[in-house]
This record gives C-alpha cells, structure tokens and sequence, in this order.
C-alpha cells in the first residue's frame, strides 16, 4: 500500500481536527470545532482539505459490529509473505471478496494481516484458500471477539493543563524563531494594516509577518493588507521568543503591559 511524503507540518489546530475526527467523525462539526480553536468555520473546512490532500486524512469509514450485523464471523489470518512482494500481494488480498482490511508490517514474519468476514466458516475458508492461491503462507489465524478504537491522545487539544499561547513555534538557526498564532478579537494588532500597527510599535523591525491565513484563503501580507481577528497570522522573529508577538495579535488590550 503506498506510503505518502508530504512535507505539511501539523500545527495545533491540525490536530485539534485529527483528534475530534478520530473519536467521532459522524458528529464532528466544523463550526464545533471552529468555536473551540477560536477561529472560523472555514479555516477548519480548508485544515480537513488540507489534510485530505496531504494523504494525511486517507478516508472516512464505518466501524461495523458483524456478529450484531447478521451473526457473522470476522477472522484475522496473520500471513508471512516476502517483503519484495508484500505491497503487491495486499493489494490482491484486498480485492478477495469477504476481506475487508488488510495490514502491512515492516519487517519480520507475519508481516500481513488480513481481516475477513464471512457467514459461516465455509466462507472463511475459502477465504484462506484464495489467499493460498496467490502465493500468501498463513501462519495463524483466529476469530475476532471485538475491536476497540480511540483517538490519538497526543493529538488531543485539552490533554493537558493548557493549551499553548500560539497554534505553533520553530526556532530558527541563532535568535530567530517563527510563530504561528491566532488573531483575538480584541488583539492590539486587529483591524489594523501592518503599516499602521509597525508606525504603532505594536510590530517592532525584528518582526516581520510572512503569512496570513484567512478563512479557505493564504494571503501574501502587504503593508496596506489589513489583520482580521480569527485570521492565522505566521510571525518570523528575528530576535527570537516569541512574547512580543503573542502580546500584539493575542492580548487584549485592557490587559496592562508587563514592563
């Protein structure tokens, strides 16, 4: 099965999407969603495009309970396969009628699993036998009491104490860093064009915007280009750390100045 390269890095607003995703999909809302990381409904509509596109998000399917389902029987056969022929073998494990999942391991024996549902035993094996067939050694196989998910904890945007200041941080080589960050509504730096908020001292000459993300759009900032709250502003620092930045587009401005 094909592996994607993607050069997208997922920033906390990415994974606040994935995490929900993956625990409820069915009952996942963009404006839900879109409240909870304070920015609009079609910054999250244009994240899950993204993400779709990237190959990070690959599909969206439905968990099936088989033996409520009709009585039937779901059976994992553990296969050892080469690895020079294991992704096209998956492929025609895939496509034998009654399988429903198939997994490829690295390394090691029992590098394929295959997950097939049928009737009645006489179905499954048949299905061992088409897996014979095409050249797939069945090591072990066993029938499948139940099957539990859960979404990725480290994904989860309230599993710790606080959810961080800035939707993301790099350091760059010496004092440079870049933050990404979302625009509060009531930001020193909102409704301002970036001239305006520069000549203000709200944007000092060591800091300079590279990028705005607006809704489904990706804005190339000008000094006329005026900063909306719920906009994703990405901030290069030349000075390194990253305060001053989340002060201007975070902090309210009834909030003092810490000198």
């Amino acid at each position: 099965m094909p592996h994607h390269t993607t050069d997208h890095r997922l920033d906390e607003i990415d994974r606040r999407v994935l995490h929900a995703l993956m625990d409820d999909a069915r009952n996942t809302s963009a404006s839900t969603l879109a409240a909870e990381a304070g920015v609009s409904g079609a910054t999250i509509r244009n994240r899950i495009h993204k993400l779709e596109d990237a190959g990070i998000i690959r599909g969206y399917t439905t968990q099936v309970d088989f033996e409520l389902a009709g009585g039937k029987l779901t059976n994992l056969y553990l296969c050892d396969v080469p690895v020079t022929a294991r992704e096209a073998l998956a492929y025609e494990a895939r496509a034998i009628p009654g399988v429903i999942n198939v997994r490829t391991l690295m390394t090691g024996r029992r590098n394929l699993h295959v997950l097939a549902v049928g009737d009645n035993t006489s179905d499954l094996r048949r299905v061992a036998r088409r897996l014979t067939d095409i050249g797939i050694h069945i090591e072990d196989e066993d029938l499948v009491e139940e099957e539990l998910f859960a979404p990725y904890d480290p994904f989860d945007p309230d599993d710790g104490e606080q959810t961080p200041e800035a939707n993301d941080f790099i350091s760059l080589t010496g004092n440079a860093s870049v933050v990404e960050v979302t625009v509060k509504t009531d930001a020193p730096i909102a409704n301002l064009t970036l001239e305006d908020a520069s000549q203000q001292g709200i944007l000092d000459e060591e800091m300079l915007v590279i990028a705005i993300e607006r809704d489904d759009l990706e804005l190339t900032p000008h000094g006329d280009t005026v900063v909306q709250p719920d906009d994703i502003v990405t901030v290069l620092s030349r000075a390194g750390g990253d305060a001053a930045a989340l002060s201007a587009f975070r902090k309210s401005r009834s909030e003092p100045t810490t000198q």
